[in-house]
């Protein structure tokens, strides 16, 4: 399965919020998450790990990232 979380424009908490909804959602597949700011990705980042996601890779696209989070 997989799936996307929009969570450009967010403040945080809130990417990472609906990382862990989605996260939440899903028990393995891969969710791409969209943010904008270093803030952001990082923080998705840590949460998806503390939850068994392994981070796939981190696109940079301007100033926004498209993270790629998987868990088999």
């Amino acid at each position: 399965m997989n799936a996307t979380v929009d969570a450009r424009g967010l403040s945080c908490p809130q990417p990472v919020l609906a990382t862990l909804d989605q996260i939440k959602a899903m028990d393995r597949g891969e969710i791409v998450v969209l943010v904008d700011t270093d803030t952001s990705k990082e923080n998705v980042i840590r949460a998806a790990a503390s939850k068994g996601w392994a981070l796939k890779e981190v696109q940079p696209q301007g100033v926004e990232y498209r993270i790629t989070l998987v868990k088999s």
